[in-house]
């Protein structure tokens, strides 16, 4: 990033002198030495404004974040605030930790987690199911990662370092199809009810001589009735 130094206190200082100029007169060293100490004061007064206005727009605007909103369920808001730290965690691993596969990976854990919250957000009643995947399977992972992390970042390769890497790497792939099964495996009621309305639809269906067979059954004309008289 190129840092440009403000122009405002050299305009300030032409400013000044041609003020000064017009003003006073320039004949004796004594003038040209009050100028001077007008040029300096005009520059430093002028780049402290500029330092102000420029740490002023250094700092980043500040994003009122809104709040997740309780729920009213103490204990789904807890597991909510859990996981939104979980996915933090996952992210700040992600900035670095260079590998691009468990990069790859964690960027998954990350899409996968935020589902499975976002679902029992919505159906609280799911909650238990994912229990042991909040008190073991998420803290487990991302203790894993954050040891990659440690390792990766040493800067010396060694029987120890190597084989701690090597075998976090062997195991994300699993861990991350461990996740999607966590979330699949949220969707099995309904699924199950999907499936048994699907059933009595199509029941309801057939009995009414809706189904596709049965409405071309009715509407083709069947061979036998079709009579030419010659």
């Amino acid at each position: 990033m190129t840092v440009r130094k403000p122009v405002a206190p050299f305009y300030a200082v032409a400013v000044t002198a041609l003020a000064y100029a017009l003003i006073f007169p320039l004949y004796q060293p004594l003038h040209f030495v009050l100028l001077a100490v007008a040029a300096v004061c005009a520059f430093t007064v002028a780049n402290l404004i500029c330092k102000g206005a420029a740490v002023q727009a250094a700092k980043p605007a500040e994003v009122k974040k809104e709040e997740e909103k309780p729920t009213g369920n103490a204990e789904l808001d807890k597991a909510l605030k859990d996981g939104r730290l979980a996915i933090a965690e996952m992210k700040r691993l992600d900035d670095n930790i260079a590998d691009p596969d468990i990069s790859a990976d964690i960027v998954r854990l990350e899409q996968v987690s935020e589902k499975i919250f976002a679902f029992v957000k919505e159906n609280p009643e799911k909650l238990s199911q994912i229990r042991k995947f909040m008190d073991y399977y998420l803290p487990t992972t991302l203790k894993l990662l954050n040891a990659y992390d440690r390792a990766s970042s040493a800067g010396v390769s060694g029987e120890n370092i190597d084989s701690m890497l090597a075998k976090v790497e062997g195991m994300m792939r699993t861990i991350v199809a461990a996740f999607e099964k966590q979330l699949d495996g949220l969707f099995g009621t309904e699924n199950l009810d999907i499936s048994s309305d699907i059933t009595v639809l199509e029941t309801m269906m057939a009995r009414e001589g809706l189904t596709g067979d049965q409405l071309h059954a009715q509407t083709s004309p069947k061979s036998d009735d079709i009579k030419l008289d010659l």
